[in-house]
């Protein structure tokens, strides 16, 4: 059975899910959902995810919201091993800094994305964009010094780990900001985007 994706590019959540399917050459149906494609109020879509966000996966008989978890899911299904390490300190590793993308990176970051590509030049709150930068500095640092240490998030190999964290960088690296040079975090997020699950994810414009 394909899978049905429920949500539209321009969220990072659903971008995750993408990602995922993607890199692992997956066959799935996408039906845009949220934002101006509303959907996310009907009935239909309540039953199947109470909480009303994108995304939503359909996989036959299993119905699943929270992005984080939907990319833990498909690993765990389909790349028991590789994305979805089976040693449980690896595992626990890459579910450390998934946890982390959602808590932590993806929060620091998020003001500076809703002011810069959503929210009019006219109405801009540079205080909020400050803030934002400020909370997001330190953590793209720690980023960078954890990946001296090791090619990728969860250790020598790519996992579920560097998806949500790429995608996070993808939206901070697409602000018009300035950089400071972070080698590592670079060379890590190059070689992400290199990869086959990243094309028209990882290389799109925000929205």
């Amino acid at each position: 059975m394909t899978l049905h994706i429920w949500g539209r590019m321009s969220s990072i959540n659903v971008r995750k899910v993408v990602f995922t399917v993607q890199e692992l050459g997956l066959s799935a149906q996408r039906t845009d959902a949220g934002g101006h494609f509303g959907l996310v109020t009907e009935a239909d879509f309540r039953s199947k995810n109470p909480n009303g966000m994108v995304p939503l996966l359909e996989d036959g008989e299993a119905t699943l919201w929270e992005s984080n978890v939907i990319v833990r899911y498909l690993c765990a299904r389909h790349a028991t091993g590789t994305l979805y390490p089976e040693p449980l300190a690896a595992r626990f590793t890459a579910e450390m800094w998934m946890d982390w993308q959602q808590t932590t990176l993806n929060p620091a970051g998020r003001n500076a994305f809703l002011q810069f590509v959503r929210t009019p030049t006219e109405r801009r709150d540079d205080a909020l964009i400050a803030q934002s930068v400020a909370e997001t500095e330190p953590l793209l640092d720690l980023l960078d010094a954890e990946l001296a240490r090791r090619p990728y998030l969860a250790g020598q190999d790519f996992t579920m780990a560097d998806i949500p964290v790429a995608c996070e960088i993808h939206r901070w690296y697409a602000l018009p900001l300035a950089r400071a040079p972070r080698p590592h975090l670079d060379r890590w997020y190059q070689a992400v985007c290199d990869r086959p699950g990243a094309v028209g994810v990882l290389d799109m414009s925000l929205s």
